[in-house]
């Protein structure tokens, strides 16, 4: 998604959905202007959700056995910003030298480093809560080529 916008640029940046879409994750991907969603949304029906409410980017996680159309890395540009999504960090490989962002999921817990001028951002999960641990997911803003904030994002406590 390229665009010449002179106003702030939101995206919505979640993991690990595994086939639950919560109404509060919803909420924050309509008023977002994109997403990317790196990995495990297990289900066709949260696809076309997902394409309902946002324009969205989706990476291919170890559980999307029945989405085998996704790539297991995605290139995308939005806002003038370069990402690169996959579902393991592991994955990332040479390519983030021509990249400003990583964002990665599987494991299920929010992490945001800065390793050599480079965003690695894991929103951690927002669709079951396992592992005992919170649902979270973020949202990035940028504007003309450069991140101006990551928000961390926890999902209500009372759900699912």
């Amino acid at each position: 998604m390229q665009n010449n916008y002179l106003h702030p640029i939101r995206i919505a940046v979640l993991a690990d959905t595994h086939n639950v879409l919560l109404p509060d994750v919803q909420t924050i991907l309509k008023s977002c202007d994109a997403a990317i969603h790196a990995g495990d949304v297990t289900g066709e029906q949260v696809m076309d959700e997902l394409r309902r409410l946002t324009n969205i980017y989706v990476v291919r996680g170890n559980n999307d056995r029945d989405l085998g159309y996704l790539k297991k890395t995605l290139r995308c540009t939005i806002g003038g910003v370069s990402f690169l999504a996959v579902h393991d960090r592991r994955d990332a490989g040479p390519q983030i030298s021509e990249v400003q962002a990583v964002i990665y999921g599987h494991t299920h817990r929010y992490a945001h480093d800065v390793i050599d001028g480079r965003v690695w951002l894991n929103p951690g999960s927002c669709g079951r809560r396992r592992f005992g641990g919170e649902l979270t997911m973020a949202v990035i803003t940028v504007l003309e080529g450069k991140i101006l904030g990551i928000e961390k994002l926890t999902i209500g406590k009372d759900r699912v």
